[in-house]
């Protein structure tokens, strides 16, 4: 008879005793139905839907969302119905190869569409090279680091999104959790959905929805938003009061000090830091536009410094993963209690690091070879160049998606991008690679280190999910190479299609937000413009002070970075979840409370993201529902009603369960 699986154990999420051992549902001590001809078909078939939908979704609306949930749900429902035995094996490596979607998606959108942008002509070939070695080279960079993130360091980071798709995939195996999943999933998904497509009240609350917020915002620069979305309430409560907390400080520095504060200096002033012809003073720009423009660059020189920050404390387990690496490839046993005879568990069981370093080597030849002989650079030297700048990069910044993903569930990896983009930059124009040519060769390089470290943060989810839930490490690394090559192939096809249909540039153009904000940053260096260095010392300073007062330093960042509508839902939801789990003195309750409001959470999570994905198809098929009149009229002045009431939902249903 086959064993079904109610819920994760109780030590999933926090911290191990000292001896005390984590077991996942599937156990080591025997083989499960995890690879089948019907995961990978289903995985592959995910895989070209879901890289479809985001291209366009990114493109043409300007947002990305994440594959992963919608592609657990399916994956569930269509075990189920179709009766499979052992499918929660199976369901890890469709979600795991679906996965692949999103990432690449994020990593070729963010910068291919640039070189359109800047009048550039660029290959489908070299489009698709770009997405594809940027993907695998992730991947190979990741693997060694898969021990230290999902099992040295279990309970220590919150992994938001990996929870609640685990959530998902525990639940669908018929768990006592499936009801609340399913109700909240409800609930969260017509929410979100209403909100999106039909504008009954805004997703957006500001402080400009009274007279005197809007005269303060005017005046002062002073402005807070909150996103209202069911999605990233439900986000903000796994990742718990903590972290929340953090990030929103560094929000709210940028917001309430760093903004108002640059009126008050510089209001009268133009500022063109980076030579792209500003004509605006300061005082005429909006708090967005001065976040956008200027502010936001605090915090990408912030990540920066955390990532590099976060590398030197990490250099014991780079060293040792490297040290890893060279010991087996030597052939060499001479690991502490490792011998010949060792025998690993399947639940760690990764790919053979001598595969691992022959596949680093292979793939960094291949982009040496595209670099040189793809029409990228123009020379040997130039190429030899580039593949330093890749390999560089990539590789250290692979930690600090993996980092961000951990704490926030969100990839910095815009920001990452962009500073990757303007070092490129300074670099080429050294060598003598400017102009058009050194556009198109720095965004290509950019699209490549960006899909890397997309893939790489999206990967430590799916490695995380596989380790709670007992899959075999070694079956998702190689089964992931195969997702990466078609999402590549179906994104930049869409991205060719899309170009035809739409454009990049022009008054119908697809938004392309980061792709232009790539362009902006891109064209007056290789012309001859700079950086906003100052901007991003003042983040680096930031940072550093952050780790001297032992202060995460990352995760303030990222609030300086992502906007602040995004960053106060965060501080609502680990709110809530220290609200529910603080109430009795009976620990055993306490928990019971945290959990079940965890579960409602992940199917907040959960019902957003797939009701995102319809909207997006009624977008996709010029279906428009949208009420512009009463949104305009009503909609930011009601929010507040349905988001208050999303709230007492989470409390109420949570602290149902009794002392």
């Amino acid at each position: 008879m086959e064993e079904t699986h109610n819920a994760l154990p109780e030590n999933a999420q926090r911290e191990l005793a000292p001896g005390e051992e984590y077991k996942p549902l599937l156990g080591a001590e025997r083989q499960w139905a995890e690879v089948t001809p019907y995961s990978v078909a289903i995985g592959l078939l995910m895989v070209v839907i879901f890289s479809a939908a985001a291209a366009y979704l990114g493109l043409r609306v300007g947002q990305v969302f994440e594959a992963a949930i919608p592609i657990a749900i399916i994956a569930v429902g269509l075990t189920s119905a179709l009766g499979k035995k052992e499918g929660l094996g199976q369901n890890v490596i469709i979600q795991s190869i679906g996965g692949c979607s999103g990432a690449v998606v994020a990593g070729a959108i963010f910068t291919l569409p640039a070189i359109y942008i800047l009048g550039v002509q660029v290959s489908f070939a070299q489009m698709f090279l770009s997405s594809l070695l940027g993907g695998v080279l992730g991947i190979l960079f990741l693997i060694p680091f898969r021990k230290y993130f999902v099992k040295e360091m279990h309970g220590k980071y919150p992994f938001p999104e990996a929870t609640a798709t685990t959530q998902i995939l525990v639940s669908g195996e018929g768990g006592k959790g499936a009801g609340t999943l399913l109700v909240s999933g409800l609930i969260g998904g017509l929410y979100d959905f209403v909100v999106s497509t039909f504008g009954t009240w805004s997703d957006t609350l500001t402080t400009t929805v009274l007279g005197v917020g809007r005269t303060i915002a005017d005046k002062a620069k002073v402005l807070l938003k909150i996103n209202t979305s069911a999605a990233v309430l439900g986000l903000g409560y796994i990742i718990g009061l903590k972290y929340a907390f953090v990030i929103c400080c560094g929000s709210l520095l940028v917001w309430l000090v760093i903004i108002p504060l640059m009126n008050i200096l510089w209001g009268g002033q133009v500022i063109d830091l980076m030579n792209t012809g500003v004509t605006m003073t300061i005082g005429e720009m909006s708090p967005e536009q001065i976040f956008k423009d200027y502010a936001r660059h605090i915090g990408i020189g912030g990540i920066a410094t955390a990532g590099i920050i976060g590398i030197i404390k990490s250099f014991g387990v780079i060293k040792s993963a490297v040290g890893l690496a060279v010991r087996e490839f030597k052939g060499s046993t001479d690991k502490p209690g490792v011998t010949k005879d060792t025998v690993i568990e399947r639940t760690q069981e990764d790919i053979p690091m001598k595969t691992i370093v022959f596949g680093i080597v292979i793939a960094l030849l291949a982009i040496f070879a595209f670099f040189a002989f793809g029409g990228v650079v123009n020379n040997v030297w130039q190429a030899l160049v580039g593949l330093l700048i890749v390999g560089i990069i990539s590789f250290l910044f692979t930690t600090v998606a993996a980092n961000a993903i951990a704490i926030v569930g969100t990839n910095p990896v815009s920001g990452m991008t962009l500073m990757t983009l303007i070092i490129a930059s300074l670099i080429l124009v050294a060598v003598g690679l400017k102009g058009n040519a050194g556009m198109a060769a720095a965004l290509i390089i950019g699209g490549v280190v960006c899909t890397a470290l997309s893939v790489a943060g999206s990967f430590i989810t799916d490695l995380k999910i596989g380790y709670w839930i007992g899959s075999t490490p070694k079956k998702q690394e190689g089964w992931k190479f195969v997702g990466v090559a078609v999402a590549a192939a179906t994104v930049c096809g869409v991205m060719l299609v899309l170009n035809k249909t739409y454009g990049f540039v022009g008054d119908q153009a697809l938004v392309a937000p980061q792709a232009n904000a790539m362009a902006a940053v891109i064209q007056p260096m290789m012309n001859g413009g700079g950086a906003p260095w100052l901007l991003y010392g003042i983040g680096a300073a930031i940072a550093i002070l952050l780790t001297i007062f032992k202060v995460p330093a990352l995760a303030f960042a990222l609030g300086m970075f992502i906007p602040i509508d995004l960053n106060l839902p965060l501080l609502v939801g680990g709110a809530i979840s220290w609200y529910v789990s603080t109430r009795t003195k009976d620990k055993k309750v306490n928990d019971a409370r945290l959990n079940k409001g965890t579960l409602i959470a992940s199917g907040f999570i959960a019902g957003g993201a797939l009701m995102g994905v319809v909207s997006a198809l009624l977008k996709f098929f010029n279906v428009d529902w949208f009420m512009s009149e009463w949104h305009a009229a009503h909609g930011e002045a009601i929010a507040i009603i349905p988001f208050i009431a999303l709230i007492a939902y989470m409390i109420i249903s949570s602290k149902k369960v009794k002392e």
